[in-house]
């Protein structure tokens, strides 16, 4: 590992910070989706999660002791900016004030996203990513932010993953808002757009210090067999999920609609032919691109008729042309999603083929994996299959220069959207009931890696086992 690189954590409001209806904050979408029956598997909510709110001096100590490089969290626009416009929250800033400031005092860079799936409820009773005037409205929100915070912040990250909002938040209601609107859904990708390119320019109008970008979740793509409809399915999702925000960010043009999806055109695909005079906002040249990858992806035609989705089981998903096959061949984590490591050089490659020097310099802003830990007899946890897949992992992306860093997700169990607290992604366990945090074996072999880095022993080899 380059002695230059940045080895760090990632995590979001909504999923860490609890105190939900403290000090002015105020519902966002997925407070109003939890609450909804049935939505959140084990009916948990994001009132409490893991209480970072309360318990950030606790959170810090511990990554202070890990030799965290960087943290990435995200800013509540509901804490923030409560009505979703309008006047800041003071005592907002006061909190995200104390946060970035201990990071700094630690010797951990703050790496801050703006929108990380909670839009404010008031925004979301008025259309949400259907209107065009919450874009406006989140470059509002970014301005706020960077004059609060822009001098202290290292980079700023505008949108965390617009594709899952859309897939999964407007089309197959599985996340909030819960819509389930299909292929109408595209009609909020322009919004989100704008939203990343609007946000962008206020940003730099403040001036803030840091380095702007975007964070997208991609995954590689290939067809479950050789025939041509498999073929045709594959390239429509790789259309939606890796070509449709990203084309237009990167390249400056419209994402084309692939030849084999002209027969869904009517379910709202055709209303992207045109940018027009967006184009150039959402193009704006950024300072790096924020990559998530978790698993390939093995696409068939035909509808899944169980409803199935990597994030949980809906019935729209019943009426989309294609539906992903297993990989026998590879292991699953909990999420059962696939352990490919490898197939984050695929990814890689593809981007710097399809993108050349349009692409940025890549931050790998989201990568880890869900077990079912527990708490030993002895009061230790071992996660010993976290740590084979975080090595694996960071090393393929570690050896690519195109690649500066990589967040685990995440330091300390979250709440994890519908999954509620049914999957674990941290090295910290957390005890859902006390909030009390144990550091597992993935946190020593994170710490092991970062001392052998200190030592210029920058391999990953010699720690893959947990320490």
């Amino acid at each position: 590992m380059r002695p230059e690189f940045v080895f760090g954590v990632a995590s979001a409001a909504a999923q860490i910070e609890g105190a939900a209806d403290e000090d002015g904050r105020t519902p966002s979408t997925w407070d109003i989706f939890a609450a909804l029956p049935g939505t959140i598997r084990d009916g948990s909510t994001p009132a409490v999660t893991t209480d970072a709110y309360h318990r950030f001096d606790e959170d810090l100590a511990l990554m202070r002791e890990a030799r965290i490089d960087a943290s990435r969290f995200s800013l509540s626009w509901s804490r923030l900016m409560p009505d979703g416009r309008g006047p800041v929250n003071r005592k907002a800033v006061a909190y995200y004030d104390r946060v970035i400031d201990g990071l700094l005092e630690a010797g951990i860079r703050p790496v801050v996203t703006l929108f990380h799936w909670d839009t404010p409820a008031p925004l979301e009773e008025r259309g949400g990513w259907l209107r065009r005037d919450t874009a406006k409205r989140f470059a509002d929100f970014a301005s706020a932010a960077g004059q609060a915070f822009g001098d202290r912040v290292a980079d700023w990250i505008t949108l965390n993953e617009p594709t899952t909002v859309i897939l999964d938040g407007y089309a197959l209601g599985v996340h909030a808002p819960g819509r389930a609107k299909l292929f109408g859904a595209i009609r909020a990708v322009r919004h989100l757009l704008l939203a990343h390119g609007l946000a962008v320019d206020a940003l730099r109008a403040v001036p803030v210090a840091g380095r702007i970008g975007i964070t997208n979740v991609h995954t590689p793509v290939e067809p479950a067999s050789p025939s041509p409809d498999d073929a045709a399915a594959a390239d429509l999702f790789d259309f939606v999920h890796n070509r449709l925000f990203a084309d237009p960010v990167l390249l400056g043009r419209d994402a084309e609609l692939p030849y084999g999806a002209k027969g869904v055109e009517r379910l709202g695909l055709r209303i992207l032919s045109r940018l027009g005079r967006d184009r150039a906002v959402i193009s704006r040249p950024l300072d790096f691109y924020g990559l998530n990858y978790y698993f390939p992806s093995r696409i068939a035609a035909g509808a899944d008729p169980h409803g199935h989705t990597p994030d949980g089981d809906t019935e729209a998903m019943k009426d989309v042309p294609f539906r992903l096959e297993k990989y026998p061949e590879h292991p699953v984590t909990g999420f059962d999603w696939p352990i490919a490591p490898d197939s984050l050089g695929v990814l890689i490659d593809g981007l710097v083929a399809r993108y050349g020097d349009r692409l940025p310099r890549i931050q790998i802003t989201e990568g880890g994996a869900s077990f079912p830990d527990e708490v030993g007899p002895d009061g230790t946890v071992d996660d010993a299959a976290r740590v084979d897949y975080l090595a694996r992992h960071v090393a393929v992306a570690a050896a690519r220069p195109e690649v500066d860093a990589y967040f685990v997700w995440t330091f300390v169990d979250n709440w994890e959207w519908a999954a509620g607290f049914t999957q674990r992604f941290g090295m910290v366990h957390l005890d859902t009931e006390t909030l009390a945090r144990t550091p597992k074996s993935s946190y020593r072999w994170f710490r092991a890696v970062q001392d052998a880095r200190a030592r210029q022993d920058v391999g990953l080899e010699s720690t893959v086992q947990p320490s």
